[in-house]
Formats: structure tokens, sequence, C-alpha cells
């Protein structure tokens, strides 16, 4: 098996086998999680171990997702007897008890079927087990790893190590032989399948390649670190250099070498604030929020230009001329000028749809600022996952297992290196543990072998959890109990609701039991053509049982909604309907997805099905709602929402405040500089504005750019989101403004 990236996509669609994607730096990890969303049809959700990994995944961290506190977490239901509570430790009792999961992630963890963490290599066996015991909690589900759930794991152990502060070392040496994820107790039974990618694009040097292997394995030869030592150069050397970043070991050195830098230019000081909106916490910033410029500076981009691909993250150039807040910079190697624009990061958190139940991610404030920093200087630690075409090598005071290897693969050639101190042998090490997991785990050679037994494993797992309906059964006994004991039930009438929907589905149970064990037997003897044509016959069957009393339960929460002091009852509804809503969902893809494991093919679309399932369940929703006699969602009065901020000494909300201003003839630009908001704030506020009808688009944007917002609409594919138009139009235009656009057009067509 050659095709690694393939394979990693094959390994998450026809198995539940959890799954280690790996490769030295430049193999193309990023990019397959880039192109995720598209290559699997498994509902998932991204996180990393810091605020920065997870902005770049496109995910949120796994401490707010997970909701845990900033301890060390201890793989046991009790603390040991000389622990306390309230220090630096936490089980699984108290994180239950003291840092509850509240309902909207609960909700969340059950909807997915793919939990993917990036940059493993700075994730704690601890955290993974703590991950490891909200999903089972939160799914029900104490059986299995993660609660049932696949896991993907994306990064190279051979970059920087996770971090064990010296009060924690002995303690987790108790229940772990290292730090190192791969030693969480959630993995000893179920390790995950290792593929390691080994195309490596960005260097191309066969020398130099040679060279990182040895780094990388603890084999370092003296001709390696003699030919490394070539290219050491003098202070003096040094200085004539130009276009060229340093990387070095501590950060106090990297602040200190940009900052002296930067005060030995003549020209004037500029600072450059970003925009920021709503919840974008400091711990997410990817850029200062400051930026101090000047002409002559020497800046890195820190993302990807992914559009006119002008730039790369870790692309140098020097400022050239600023003017107000124009920055012209010239790119290092072309010098080919470049106007620098401010790019937008969003701060977000996943959800349920109410309606649709479908996983959402919802975007809860946004970043703008230029996507730079000062970088004479950067530590190797921050220089993990960039590229440099040219770099100073300072790591003569090395102290992580690893950093000689990072640093010196972030360069293209060797022709790119400059060494600030010779490398001493004592100095490069990698860890030993980490070089002998992958000697055990890495057999490319039977890749194939293993996905073909395990798709076997999942195709018989599958047809067993498909059609077994005795945790639903369980669960909406569960609620039936409590709320009979709590005399929850304000009417005698609806108390056999879910009686009658368990009694429904247990009665289903007996021929369950035997259509499983036929499909078993069909499966086991070869015969796909009989499997595939049972198993559609069968998924229709069970959808109509499904669907039947979801709308029972549909109705009865409805009905449910309309009593004062039943909010607790009400949440036990949503999450029965969430697991019926999953249930359905896993008869309705049953057959194809069988199929199309079977037949060996790569590509999974069940856009249509899905589509399809959705909107049947929103038409089933608003019969409901005109049969009880509730609002529909579509022409209930909508309420404002509630605003967050206070209002002004004249009374009125920030909103209403940028209205007035508005209409005393001020632009965004002047009442964001009145007022001390950011511009993208103002054209929120307008944009809501022209939504509720209150305004006419006219007021605040011209006609040519109106126009231009409308073309680029029209051209845009189905489903696109306002991140696709910003993009489209290259940054040319605010979110608010394309937000205002878009109610613009909707309120034409009504």
């Amino acid at each position: 098996m050659e095709d690694f990236l393939g394979a990693a996509a094959q390994f998450i669609n026809t198995t539940s086998s959890h799954i280690f994607l790996t490769g030295k730096a430049g193999t193309g990890k990023t990019t397959f999680l880039r192109n995720l969303g598209e290559l699997t049809h498994k509902p998932h959700i991204v996180v990393a171990p810091t605020g920065i990994a997870a902005l770049n995944a496109g995910g949120v961290t796994i401490h707010s997702q997970f909701l845990l506190p900033p301890v060390t977490f201890l793989p046991d239901r009790f603390l040991p007897e000389d622990f306390s509570e309230g220090g630096r430790f936490i089980n699984q009792n108290s994180l239950a008890r003291k840092h509850p999961l509240n309902s909207a992630r609960k909700q969340v963890l059950r909807a997915i079927d793919l939990l993917v963490i990036d940059e493993v290599s700075m994730l704690r066996a601890d955290l993974l087990d703590a991950i490891d015991y909200r999903m089972k909690a939160a799914r029900g589900n104490f059986r299995q790893s993660f609660g049932g759930a696949q896991v993907l794991f994306i990064g190279d152990l051979f970059q920087l190590p996770p971090i064990v502060r010296n009060d924690e070392k002995a303690t987790l040496s108790q229940y772990y032989n290292s730090a190192w994820f791969y030693e969480a107790k959630a993995l000893q039974d179920s390790p995950p399948v290792y593929i390691e990618l080994d195309k490596i694009f960005r260097q191309h040097d066969p020398e130099f390649i040679n060279i990182l292997n040895n780094l990388r394995n603890n084999v370092t030869s003296r001709e390696d670190i003699e030919t490394l030592n070539q290219y050491y150069k003098t202070s003096d050397e040094i200085s004539e250099l130009h276009e060229v970043i340093t990387l070095t070991t501590h950060n106090a050195k990297a602040d200190e070498i940009n900052q002296r830098e930067l005060s030995k230019l003549p020209s004037q000081s500029h600072t450059f604030k970003a925009y920021i909106e709503a919840d974008f916490p400091e711990n997410l910033y990817p850029v200062l929020s400051k930026i101090e410029l000047r002409e002559g500076a020497q800046i890195m981009f820190t993302r990807n230009d992914n559009e006119e691909k002008s730039y790369f993250n870790g692309k140098l150039a020097t400022v050239k001329e600023i003017s107000g807040e124009e920055v012209w910079v010239e790119m290092a190697g072309t010098h080919e000028p470049y106007q620098l624009k401010r790019e937008r990061w969003e701060n977000k958190k996943y959800t349920v749809n109410k309606t649709t139940n479908d996983l959402d991610d919802e975007v809860i404030g946004a970043f703008e600022q230029f996507p730079i920093k000062l970088a004479w200087a950067i530590t190797v630690h921050k220089s993990q996952g960039l590229t440099f075409d040219r770099a100073i090598i300072d790591v003569g005071s090395a102290f992580a297992d690893g950093q000689v290897y990072v640093a010196l693969s972030r360069l293209r050639t060797l022709q790119g290196l400059t060494l600030r101190t010779r490398i001493n042998p004592s100095a490069i090490s990698t860890d030993r543990q980490v070089v002998e997991f992958v000697k055990a785990n890495h057999l490319p050679h039977q890749l194939e072998h293993v996905m073909k037994e395990r798709q076997q494993v999942f195709i018989r797992h599958l047809i067993d959890k498909t059609f077994d309906f005795s945790g639903l059964i369980k669960d909406i006994q569960y609620v039936q109990k409590d709320q009979t004991e709590a005399e929850g039930f304000k009417e005698d009438s609806m108390k056999p609701v879910l009686q009658q929907i368990a009694e429904s589905l247990e009665g289903e149970q007996p021929i369950t039991e035997k259509f499983k064990g036929q499909l078993t037997s069909l499966l086991t003897a070869n015969e796909q053509p009989r499997l595939i044509e049972r198993l559609s016959k069968g998924s229709d069957y069970y959808k109509n049982v499904l669907l039947q009393n979801l709308e029972k339960l549909l109705r009865h929460l409805e009905e449910m909604k309309q009593h004062k002091r039943v909010k607790t009852y009400v949440n036990q509804l949503s999450d029965i309907d969430q697991a019926i809503t999953k249930k359905l969902e896993e008869v309705d893809k049953a057959s194809l997805l069988v199929n199309a494991i079977l037949n060996g093919e790569e590509k999974f679309d069940f856009g249509p099905l899905n589509k399809r399932r959705a909107e049947e369940r929103t038409q089933l929703l608003e019969e409901i709602k005109k049969q009880t006699g509730t609002q529909s969602s579509t022409t209930r009065k909508e309420k404002k929402p509630k605003e967050r901020k206070s209002k002004s000494k004249d009374g009125l909300t920030t909103f209403e405040t940028t209205l007035q201003m508005l209409s005393n003839g001020m632009g965004p630009e002047q009442i964001a500089k009145e007022r001390g908001l950011a511009v993208g704030t103002i054209e929120g506020h307008l944009a809501k504005a022209v939504e509720a009808g209150s305004i006419s688009i006219y007021k605040f944007m011209n006609d040519s750019a109106v126009t231009e917002i409308v073309l680029a609409l029209s051209e845009m594919k189905e489903g696109f989101t306002s991140k696709d138009l910003y993009g489209k139009l290259k940054g040319k235009f605010g979110y608010g403004q394309l937000r205002a656009v878009m109610a613009h057009v909707k309120n034409s067509k009504t």
C-alpha cells in the first residue's frame, strides 16, 4: 500500500479503528486535516491542545470542548489517600461532580462518530484519559474507549514533547510510563492504527533528508555532524546576512532580538490594533492585538494565503512603506511589493441544530489583524509547522528532546542553513521511548491486510449496533421512571407516551435479533447481493418504526413545552429525540455504507440522504406544531435578541446608538472612531438593522459596492458560507458588509 493518505481516509470511512496519522514535517498532515470534511461521511469535531493549534486546525481547544480544568487528571475513580481534592489533581469522580458537562456539550459528543485531535505531540496521556472519560459518560457507553467513537490522532512525535511540571512527574509516573498520548489507559486495549506519510513536500535534497532521518531515529553519524557544522558562521559573517530569521531555544532570547532590531530602525513607529468581535479570549489571539511596525522591519507571515497564494506561513518580508492603515512590504527572495491585508480568525463552538439534530459549528467571535509578527527571531517551539528558505539556527542551549531536529527540519535545503553555534553531538537527542514506539508500530506492509480485517469487524459491529435498540429503550425507561417518581407529568394522559415508545421498540427486539443473525450469516457466506437486498428492506422497515415513534415523541415534546416547571423533563425528552434521530441516521445509511465498503469504494456521498432526512424532519415538526397549536418556527414572531451591552447615558443600547449616529450623517468608519469600536462591529450593527428592515443598505454602502457583492453572490454554490464569499471577494469587503448585502438580497425577494 503506497497511497497512505488514501489509506487514512479509507480507515476512517470503513472501520471503527482509532488512527494515528503521522509523518515527518512537510508530508501533508495539515492538508489532509483541512480536506477532511470532504473526505469523510462521519460527523466529526476537531480539537487541539492549545488555542493557536485549534485555530490553525479549524477546531476548538480540548479544554473548552470537554470543560476540563487546568489540573492533572488521574485515571481512577478515587484519589490516593495522601491527595486532597483541592490540589493540582483530579479524578473521574471529582471531574464529574465538580466540573459537569452541560447539556449542549453532551449533545455534541453524542452526535459525532469521529473525534479528531490535532498536534498530538503536545497531548499528554492523562489529558487523553480525561477525554476518554468525558466521552464515555456523555455517550452512556463505558464498554468501549471514547464511548464508541472513532478517534483520529494527527501529529509528529518527533516534534517537541508534552510538558510535565516537576511537581507532577512523580505522581504521573505511577500511572504512565511516559507522558506521550499513546500511553493513555484508553488506548491499551484499542491502540490506534499507525499510518505514516512518507512523501516529503518540504525537502528534496537526498543528503539533507538522510541527515534529518538520522536525527529522528537517534542514529546521527559523525559525518552528519561534520556536514551540518560546515554551515557555521561567525557573528561578523552573520551580521552581513539579510532576509533571514533566527531560530532560538528560549522566548526571552527571541523577544530580545526582535525588540533590539526594531529599535535600531530610524523610521517612525506605527501601531496597528486588531478588530475584535464578541467572544474571542486573549489566550486565542493568533497574533498580537497591537502590532508595532516601522519601515525596514522584518516580518513573517503567520498563515497561508489560500486565495491569491501571495504568501505562506513562515514567508519573510520587509516593511517598505506605511501610510495610515496601509502597509506595503517587499517579499523576501522575489522582492515583489505586496499590500498587507487583515485576515479574520473565527472562534467557534460546536452545537447540535435544534431543528435537524445535525452537528453545526457556530461562530461566537472573531479577530481581524495583519497575519504577521516581527521576525528577526522566533523560538524553535513556535516554528513548528513553518517552512523557511533560509534561517540562522541557534540551538547551543537546546534543553528538550527533538529541538535540534525541529529547528533543522523547518528548512527546505541545507544551503539555506546558517549555524550561530556549532552543533554538539551531546545536544542531539530523540526520546528513546518514541523511537521504540515507532519501530513497533510502523508496519506499512501490513496496512492492507489490517484494513480488510478491520472492515469485516466494522461491518459486523455496524449491523449489531444499528439494529440494537436496547440502549435507546433503557434511556426512555430511565426518563419515564425519573419523572414518575418526581411527579413530573402534569396530566395523566401524558404518562403513557414514553411507555408506548419503549414497548413499541421492545416488541421489535425478538424480530431484530433474528434479523441480525440472518445478516451475519449472509456476511460470513460472502453473499453480498442478498446481504444488501435484505439489509435495504430491513432498513426501510425499521425506519418506519423509528419515524412513527419519533412523531409521538416530538408531539409529546411540543405539548410539554407549553407547561411550566418541566425544564428538566423537556431536556430529557430532547436527549431522547437526539438518540432516536441518531438511530434513524444509522438505519438510513446502513445498506449504502455496507455496500460501498464491500465494493471497495473510496468516496461516500451521503449528502442527498442527509438532506432528505433533514427536510422530512423539518416538515414533520411543522405539521406537529400546527396540530398542537404551537407557533411554527417560520411564522413565530421572533424575539429581539437581548442586548448584552449596557445602555448609554441617553438610555440607548449600543445597537441603537450606532443607528442614531448613522441617521445623523456619520459613516461606519466615523462611528467606529467616535465610539472606540472596530469598524467590523459597527458594520455588524448595521447589517442587523438591514436584516430587520429598519434601514436601507444604501444608507451606508454605495451602489457599486452592493452590485459587486450581489454579482459575487450569484456565482456562489449552494450551501456557501460568509467565509467562502469573503474569500471569493479576496477580503475587499468586511463580514458585516457581506452580511448586510445578503440580508438586502433576501429582503428584496420577499
